[in-house]
């Protein structure tokens, strides 16, 4: 199912979004929180429309992880590490579908990043193989937007992709991707309509499981904690102005505009 995090009249929640056609989608509202344990739905329906969306996660970390698509790291000029190679984004970087990316003062050369998000459903560490899947609360498209002049100047990644609104996230988290399904599906990005990613999530180096096991093996992961699993060829710039579209099968679009850091 698809679960998304929202605010209406001041409040916020979790709901399950119900219907095909987008102009007739409906959130059936989920009593508490819907990570870890069996949840309930409350009945009480509101149209998507009449909702905002949040991040469809409550921020805590973003383990992220770099090169793991040999085409990316090739377009780049970067070897492909032999093990995974992670990086963090801060809570404070993520925004929600239809938010604004501001572009940050300190850079000239923006760069969108389409990604598949895993997110932890509970608590865990030394998470063995054979037991990722039981961690995996869902899966949401992540944008992975990266300053990447301040990359190369900088060596360490931490403002270059960390700065605040560098993490859109949503529209929102499916929950009914197996593992095998999660690790072939079709990830692409648009700006202004142009496709300018294209790729499989089996392209990947290092495949979910393996960047579950690499990260649990070095810290304990928490209810919410969002993964990101690398971005295929065809990463390039955005501009004040730009719409850029996230879109995986089986999951849905997320799209944000690029405005000027006021």
């Amino acid at each position: 199912m698809r679960i998304a995090r929202f605010s209406i009249d001041g409040n916020v929640a979790f709901g399950v979004v119900e219907g095909d056609k987008q102009d007739e989608l409906v959130l059936d509202i989920i009593k508490g929180i819907p990570y870890g344990v069996d949840f309930e739905l409350s009945g009480v329906k509101v149209p998507l429309s009449k909702v905002r969306l949040l991040p469809p996660v409550i921020g805590n970390k973003i383990v992220a992880f770099g090169r793991n698509y040999a085409s990316h790291a090739k377009e780049l000029g970067n070897e492909v590490p032999e093990a995974p190679f992670a990086f963090f984004k801060p809570s404070t970087a993520m925004i929600a579908s239809g938010d604004a990316i501001q572009y940050p003062s300190f850079s000239a050369e923006l760069h969108h990043e389409a990604e598949l998000a895993v997110v932890i459903g509970r608590m865990c560490r030394e998470v063995p193989r054979e037991r990722v899947k039981d961690v995996i609360f869902g899966y949401t498209c992540a944008n992975d937007v990266t300053a990447r002049d301040v990359q190369k100047r900088e060596k360490q990644w931490a403002r270059a992709k960390g700065f605040d609104t560098s993490c859109p996230l949503g529209p929102w988290v499916e929950t009914d991707l197996d593992l095998a399904r999660a690790g072939d599906l079709t990830i692409q990005c648009t700006v202004n309509g142009e496709q300018r990613q294209l790729g499989r999530t089996s392209e990947m180096i290092h495949p979910i499981e393996d960047l579950v096991v690499n990260i649990s093996e070095a810290m304990t992961l928490l209810p919410g904690d969002v993964i990101l699993t690398g971005t295929p060829a065809g990463v390039g710039p955005l501009n004040v102005g730009d719409e850029v579209a996230v879109t995986i099968e089986g999951i849905g679009t997320l799209t944000n505009k690029v405005v000027k850091r006021g």
